[in-house]
């Protein structure tokens, strides 16, 4: 049973207390198939109660044991449910729906991480490591995979779950298992004290071997990366940098309304992304006549997902910039979270959101102008451990900048 969450709604919380993620294709049906649709719904539910009720009866009259927990049969059908329909969905009690609620604050107690959820694996992906985190001063990585949290398999504790395992109080210690190497054969335990974090989407610097560069990291697109990135521009700029860098390498998403603000400030004039909701009606929404006026280069990656794949599709469509690194992940849906009856809550795939004017990239990803892979002595440290002049794809994104292709 796993929960999970996507990008409408914050494809990322940081692990510090916030992990989400978002991911997958919902997909539209057209209105000759709603009846046919409402038809197999009716059937499934009926089926359903016929098998539980069954079920119950078989249990009554044979389970040796009386320790049958009804809520958790409920919830664990409620998962089944949604999870077999949606894969980005995840179906959330009263208390995790509240847990999540309260994630989003600039103060977060944990161990610093961007996580995603890895359905391959059934388990939680690090996505990216904070910085002045305990997780990177512990040596957590991008693409380790956590399997096992306090001795239990993350594919039977479930996503959510899980995740409330490892997030705590400062001065706890968390204890789980990653995944890590080639093929996933390198197993490590971690035992990591909880601290107070800062959230902090972006963070930027100059290029020392070039000052009129300036690097800026989106790490996931918050409350607060609007307001980041513009004060991380301008004091670039008043720095003397006339050029930037803008990565978003390891960014698995998050909110939409904050990407939306954050490409409204950099695009022109026109449409920044198209909202297609499963009736067929789109929304569209446009960029204002001021944008940024730079001339800059986009880094990207295979953890470059959903709303970092909207930032980086948006800016590729209109034209303004080279990018750079290596094909992304391929998510172009939207959460939304939905309130229910009892108070539980279900977050669903309910929007499939394009660029501005090229086709969704759901399941694809979007190609570099620029194809470069990250140096195979790099693959195994972590990004905010390598130095400028180490990191060859952030090189030849300077390289493009100064050659003017």
């Amino acid at each position: 049973m796993k929960k999970k969450i996507s990008v409408g709604v914050a494809i990322v919380i940081t692990l510090f207390v916030a992990l989400i993620t978002y991911q997958a294709a919902y997909i539209l049906l057209s209105e000759k198939y709603k009846a046919a649709l409402d038809e197999v719904y009716t059937y499934t539910g009926t089926k359903l109660q016929n098998k539980i009720a069954e079920l119950e009866s078989v249990y009554g009259e044979y389970y040796i044991y009386d320790d049958i927990d009804e809520d958790a049969i409920l919830e664990a059908v409620f998962d089944a449910y949604v999870d077999a329909i949606d894969k980005y969905g995840s179906y959330l009690t009263a208390e995790e729906y509240a847990e999540l609620m309260s994630d989003y604050s600039a103060k977060m107690e944990g161990i610093g991480v961007h996580v995603i959820y890895n359905a391959d694996y059934d388990c939680i992906e690090v996505i990216s490591v904070m910085p002045d985190s305990p997780a990177l001063d512990a040596g957590l990585l991008p693409g380790d995979l956590i399997v096992y949290v306090e001795g239990k398999p993350v594919k039977e504790l479930g996503y959510y779950p899980a995740i409330n395992m490892i997030k705590g109080k400062a001065g706890t210690v968390t204890n789980f298992t990653v995944l890590r190497g080639e093929n996933y054969t390198e197993m490590i335990d971690f035992s990591i004290e909880r601290a107070v974090v800062t959230e902090q989407t972006v963070w930027h610097h100059i290029i020392t071997s070039d000052p009129t560069i300036g690097y800026i990291k989106i790490l996931s697109f918050d409350d607060g990366t609007y307001e980041q990135f513009v004060e991380a521009v301008n004091d670039l700029r008043n720095s003397g940098c006339t050029r930037l860098v803008i990565d978003v390498r390891y960014n698995p998403g998050g909110l939409l309304t904050s990407v939306v603000d954050v490409l409204d400030y950099i695009l022109p004039e026109g449409p920044i992304v198209r909202l297609i909701d499963n009736k067929g009606n789109v929304d569209i929404k446009y960029s204002d006549k001021s944008y940024l006026d730079m001339d800059f280069v986009v880094l990207v990656n295979g953890s470059t997902a959903s709303a970092g794949e909207l930032f980086t599709s948006a800016i590729k469509d209109y034209g303004l910039a080279k990018i750079v690194g290596t094909r992304t992940y391929g998510k172009g849906t939207v959460q939304t979270i939905k309130l229910l009856k009892d108070g539980d809550a279900v977050s669903i795939s309910y929007k499939l959101y394009s660029p501005p004017y090229s086709d969704n990239y759901e399941g694809v990803g979007i190609t570099p102008d620029i194809i470069v892979e990250l140096d195979e002595a790099l693959s195994g440290i972590s990004i905010y451990k390598i130095s400028d002049e180490e990191d060859n794809q952030l090189q030849k994104a300077i390289s493009v900048l100064n050659s003017g292709d």
